[in-house]
């Protein structure tokens, strides 16, 4: 792939005009549905699910309708403005909408691939008495998710940005009786403020520095900003762009997120959350590639995420987590393209897309499995499933082998291009990224194989209560047979003729010329094939007839991996734990310094106000006794100071 790329010029929106100017229903029918669930209560729990599902169909039928006609215009390009979002002085913020070539990919894979989960949902959810309430929140989800992407400024990316946070709050904590639900949503809230506090200090710097916040007035004014404010800026986006998508050193909340209902995990991982940070450096590509020291911290981001995530995952045993630790590597793939700019920012998204199909697929496939496993998620203590889930085994079969990059699937036309650019690079760093991505591909086809063979292949390993292991009904195993079609054509299409990539270029702007790697894209693809296949021999030679159902002493890189290569500890001991003690130190000082002035001031009068209380007896004598005996204290004092004996 051709790293470089030509600037795009000065950017300009064309107004909305025709039928994209209702691009704004995108928005208003999951967030109107999502109110009329909220609203109605349990008056809507018979039919609810089902405007929920009718909702994410409707959107997703309107953005391939405006897809269309986007098609048709010169600029590739429809600008909403509905009305003055805040208007203080010189500060305006327009409630705007942008329909451009990277918002519409978004907007169909958000409602595309949400479709599928909201389908799935209905039957994973049947059972739940809070099923109208779930699909109350998921309509949520994909609204908050919707205006993050159709946004014209990063005001309107920040509103549906915390949208977005607050969803995922109320999903992943959706059974909050469970304590490890409750902390899990708490734990994605507070870390994801970290991030959203570094963008919204990037959005403060633009307007201070720009005067504006509107994407084609900040994008046209980069050239303008120091080297120095360019970093700072870059930086923050990214900070932000960390937090949402799992990426080191925010990564540690999105494996956690598994605690809610499985199709939460597969909207968060394949459609919606963690796509939102690639797709705010991809939309702000005029301030990452106008300064390098930004896009190697990007692509260094990138690279240790990727790994982190292939290490830890291959230690884990929990089906879903498995699958959680994939996508921060996937995620990191994604954010290494990004950062390494021109023509790798639209292969990043060619991945993203790629890997909606192929993570919905599996994340579907585990609820699946689960469903027919009574809710068991040790990949230990499966085994031979495929006999007995035969729909759920050949779909996740599709999407194992697609993210592993097995040709002719979608990942080996959306994965092996990020890793030739990563090669392409004109200096030492090629062998260090490039270096970096193909062994992540190595530990991919390992990890993934291990998860594959442990739950479909091998002796039996369920444990008593299980006795007979069943496929799931129709309204599951439909959207996995769709998603496993999309796992293995969607990137091949996307990758067909350049599709994608010409697509995109308005946006991301045009390849330069044909660039040289330290080694051919012929070498880096058979090394990649290489390094792939030997993975999963290496996982299926040891995996194949079963593994032990209980932990194993293990060596030190295998025990850090099973403890999350010690990042939960870091934190602790640095955030954690100094924050815990700087609160009960200031509780202590409240209690004690605060509440003990103010309290000891109280019983002081109170104390001195009951004494003198004492003094008025309510006898005439007494009070006449004191009066006399000042009186001659008076006297005594003043014969005194004439006599000279108090001179």
């Amino acid at each position: 792939m051709n790293t470089p790329a030509e600037p795009a010029g000065a950017v300009a929106y064309a107004p909305a005009e025709g039928l994209l100017g209702s691009v704004w229903l995108l928005v208003a029918i999951p967030l109107v549905s999502a109110a009329i669930l909220l609203l109605l209560g349990r008056r809507a729990d018979r039919w609810g699910h089902w405007l929920g599902v009718a909702a994410i169909g409707a959107s997703f039928v309107l953005g391939l309708t405006y897809f269309f006609q986007l098609r048709g215009l010169e600029n590739k390009s429809a600008e909403l403005s509905l009305w003055d979002f805040i208007a203080v002085g010189d500060f305006k913020v327009d409630f705007g909408l942008l329909f451009d070539p990277l918002a519409a990919v978004f907007v169909l894979l958000i409602t595309g691939v949400g479709f599928l989960i909201h389908l799935y949902a209905v039957e994973y959810m049947a059972h739940d008495e809070g099923r109208r309430r779930f699909f109350a929140y998921f309509n949520l989800f994909v609204a908050a998710m919707l205006l993050l992407v159709l946004g014209n400024n990063y005001v309107m990316l920040y509103f549906g940005w915390e949208g977005v946070g607050l969803a995922s709050y109320l999903l992943i904590s959706f059974w909050y009786g469970r304590p490890s639900a409750a902390t899990a949503g708490k734990k994605a809230f507070l870390m994801n403020r970290v991030g959203d506090a570094g963008l919204a200090i990037g959005i403060f710097i633009m307007f201070a520095t720009l005067g504006t916040t509107q994407y084609d007035e900040v994008f046209n004014g980069v050239g303008s900003l120091t080297a120095t404010t360019v970093l700072v800026l870059g930086l923050l986006l990214l900070l932000g762009a960390a937090g949402k998508s799992g990426q080191f050193p925010l990564q540690a909340w999105l494996p956690d997120a598994m605690e809610g209902p499985t199709p939460v995990s597969a909207l968060i991982h394949a459609a919606t959350m963690v796509t939102a940070g690639v797709y705010l450096i991809a939309r702000s590509n005029a301030i990452f590639s106008a300064n390098s020291t930004l896009q190697l911290v990007v692509v260094s981001v990138g690279a240790l995420t990727l790994l982190l995530g292939c290490i830890i995952g291959a230690a884990k045993d929990d089906i879903k987590r498995v699958l959680a630790w994939s996508t921060v590597s996937q995620i990191g793939y994604m954010f290494l393209g990004v950062g390494l700019g021109g023509g790798a920012y639209a292969l990043a998204i060619i991945h993203l897309l790629a890997h909606g199909f192929f993570k919905a697929n599996m994340f579907l496939g585990a609820g699946s499995v689960m469903h027919g496993m009574k809710d068991q998620v040790d990949i230990r203590r499966f085994g031979g499933l495929s006999k007995y889930m035969k729909v759920t085994w050949l779909t996740f079969m599709m999407g194992w082998l697609a993210i592993i990059g097995i040709p002719p699937l979608s990942g080996y036309f959306s994965k092996e291009p990020i890793i030739a650019a990563a090669f392409e690079r004109d200096d030492w760093t090629a062998w260090l990224f490039g270096g970096a991505a193909l062994l992540g591909a190595g530990l991919t086809a390992f990890y993934m194989t291990r998860l594959f063979v442990l739950t479909f292949h091998g002796p039996k390993r369920w444990t008593s209560d299980i006795e007979h292991p069943h496929e799931s009904p129709k309204l599951m195993t439909i959207p996995l047979i769709l998603l496993a079609v999309g796992s293995v054509v969607a990137g091949g299409l996307m990758a067909w003729d350049g599709g994608v990539v010409s697509w995109l270029t308005p946006v991301l702007g045009e390849e330069a010329g044909e660039a040289h790697g330290v080694l051919s894209h012929t070498a880096i693809n058979i090394l990649s094939l290489l390094v792939t296949v030997a993975g999963a021999g290496l996982a299926w030679f040891l995996f194949r007839a079963g593994t032990a159902t209980e932990p194993q002493p293990a060596g030190v890189l295998v025990t850090a991996a099973r403890r999350n290569l010690y990042t939960d500890t870091v934190n602790e001991a640095v955030f954690e734990k100094p924050g815990v003690f700087l609160t009960r130190a200031l509780v202590y000082l409240d209690n004690r310094g605060v509440d003990g002035l103010v309290n000891g001031l109280a019983a002081a009068v109170g104390g001195g106000s009951g004494r003198l209380r004492r003094l008025q007896t309510g006898f005439v004598r007494s009070y006449a006794t004191s009066i006399l005996t000042g009186a001659l204290l008076v006297v005594a004092a003043f014969l005194a100071v004439q006599a000279g004996w108090l001179a």
